[in-house]
C-alpha cells in the first residue's frame, strides 16, 4: 500500500467515522482539534485503524501524532514494518 492509497482510505474513515469535514483535513491540520477528538474518540481510532490496516496500535504511539501528516506516516511506516515480518 503506498502513501496516497494510505491518505485515500485514511480520510476516507475519518469522514465516515467521525463526520469529519473533508475540507478540514490537510497534511499540516491537527489531528485532534480538526477531528474534535476526546479520550474515548481515540478508542474508536484504534479500533478502526486497526480493522482497516491490519496492525496492533498502542496508545502511546499517538503521543507523536499531531498533524494528519504525522499520522499517515505513522500508518505508512506501520504497514511497512508488518509487511517486513
Amino acid at each position: 500500500m503506498d502513501i496516497k492509497e494510505i491518505i485515500h482510505t485514511t480520510n476516507a474513515f475519518l469522514v465516515e467515522e467521525f463526520e469529519a469535514d473533508p475540507a478540514k483535513i490537510s497534511p499540516e491540520a491537527n489531528l485532534k482539534s480538526t477531528l474534535e477528538l476526546d479520550s474515548l474518540d481515540y478508542i474508536d481510532l484504534v479500533v478502526v485503524i486497526e480493522n482497516n490496516f491490519g496492525f496492533k496500535v498502542n496508545p502511546e504511539d499517538f503521543q507523536s501524532i499531531v498533524t494528519f501528516q504525522d499520522f499517515y506516516d505513522y500508518v505508512a511506516h506501520r504497514i511497512k514494518q508488518k509487511e517486513l515480518v
